[in-house]
């Protein structure tokens, strides 16, 4: 194969490329042969970007990186756990991905995955698509987990972890609270986080932690990308909020028309509702209920929140949600929160076939009274008239409900989903139980008191 006499070596290569702009860079890059090309690309400690590499700070945890698509996150990961695995013997490393489908196809057999890596530097791996589970000769291995069941984090312990996507895990905070307690195998356990960032108050926080070191990215920023493909998106998506978001890397604090705005949030925390002594009473109570379309881990959450009405106010009381369960299991769990909150009154989404949601609900408890709604309007559009209530002081939170807010703050007037995970389950069964407790209602008010 024809070379570019231009080039020695990837290495001088990139001696050449370090003094050159970044228009002249590109021009470079798109002049060599496929061998230099390739064996440039392999090189990737020689040219990759600042934010790409390994903090040089001693003392760090958690690296996470926020950077916007296309910027070379998935490659970064890739690169810092096979390095990892090559130089130690025996590393035990967790890869945990959005869900367990996403993990592979894009940490493992991706473009940018680690399989991808290990031919370009000729080393022999072992890949076990079946198990999850990725070798190296040296006796290095890396687990697959998903960010969408937490408790498969529970238990395994890991020198390292490489956490894709955070900001779209089902059941981020808890994977992220059993990956940490997992984390304790070796003297300098540690973990890398790529995400895209998105307005989530866990991202934050992470941020906020002294054992982190951020590091961030723009689109533009990398130079193996086809120029006109940056042009494009800039031109189109530039000065925007989601440029700033997908293209440079920036963590906003609210999504752009959210229906609740963290303002809004923290206004209608109901802080003196102590529902362990509070003598007032509640109206009614009702357990909204929003069943996942499918079972197992890649399912979405069956969203549980029970709510009630008191003299025309409406209070978010509980967030009972469950994932991953049978629907005889997330059935019981709605029969257990309406146990607890002394009530037999059930609305439940009945889009994903509206029979077998009412009688695995009348199954688990007879007296239930189950009442089925269906949805003729998406999620945010239900979501409109209850938000409005928020607003005008009408409808607040009996507490703190992290994940239930998280979801909510995603939630656009007009638009679709811009939170954690890929469904507000939780949000859209809050909707349906205040939406019900909305309506006038003929004869007297059942009486809760708490």
């Amino acid at each position: 194969m024809p070379r570019n006499h231009e080039f020695d070596s990837a290495r001088h290569a990139n001696d050449l490329l370090g003094s050159r702009s970044e228009e002249e860079q590109r021009r470079i890059i798109y002049a060599m042969s496929a061998y230099d090309a390739l064996m440039y690309d392999a090189d990737f400690e020689a040219w990759a970007h600042e934010s790409q590499l390994p903090p040089g700070r001693e003392g760090w945890r958690v690296w996470l990186m926020m950077a916007g698509r296309g910027f070379g996150k998935t490659r970064a990961g890739a690169e810092w756990i096979h390095r990892l695995a090559t130089r130690r013997s025996g590393l035990r490393i967790a890869l945990i991905g959005a869900t367990i489908d996403e993990a592979r196809r894009i940490m493992i057999e991706g473009v940018s995955g680690l399989l991808t890596i290990a031919r370009r530097q000729r080393r022999r791996v072992d890949w076990q698509p079946s198990l999850g589970r990725f070798r190296w000769p040296n006796g290095s291995q890396a687990q697959l987990f998903s960010g969408d069941n937490a408790d498969g984090l529970r238990g395994p312990e890991h020198d390292f972890a490489w956490a894709d996507e955070l900001a779209k895990w089902g059941e981020a905070e808890d994977a992220w609270m059993n990956l940490q307690f997992g984390l304790r195998r070796g003297p300098r356990a540690r973990a890398l986080i790529t995400t895209t960032p998105k307005p989530i108050e866990m991202l934050q926080r992470m941020m906020d932690d002294p054992w982190t070191v951020t590091t961030r990215g723009r689109t533009s920023d990398n130079i193996n990308l086809d120029e006109r493909t940056i042009e494009v998106l800039t031109s189109t998506y530039g000065g925007t909020r989601i440029g700033a978001q997908e293209l440079d890397g920036t963590l906003l604090k609210d999504v752009q028309g959210a229906l609740w705005p963290k303002e809004l949030i923290e206004r209608s925390r109901c802080r003196t509702f102590d529902l362990a002594q509070d003598e007032r009473v509640l109206d009614r109570i009702v357990v909204g209920v929003d069943p996942p379309g499918a079972v197992g881990d890649s399912a979405d959450a069956c969203g549980i929140v029970v709510c009630g009405s008191r003299g025309g106010a409406l209070y978010v009381l509980e967030d009972a949600t469950v994932r991953g369960l049978s629907p005889e299991g997330w059935a019981s769990r709605v029969a257990a929160a309406a146990a607890r909150w002394n009530t037999a009154q059930i609305v439940a989404e009945a889009n994903f076939g509206g029979s077998l949601v009412e009688s695995v609900l009348k199954a688990a408890d007879l007296e239930l009274n189950v009442r089925l709604v269906h949805a003729s309007r998406g999620k945010c559009a239900r979501a409109e008239p209850i938000a409005l209530r928020f607003e005008t002081g009408k409808a607040f939170f009996a507490g703190v409900f992290r994940e239930l807010e998280a979801e909510l703050g995603g939630m656009i007037a007009g638009a679709g989903y811009e939170g954690p995970g890929r469904s507000p389950d939780r949000a859209d069964a809050m909707v349906w139980a205040m939406t019900v407790l909305s309506e006038s209602r003929s004869g007297v008010p059942r009486v809760r008191r708490l």
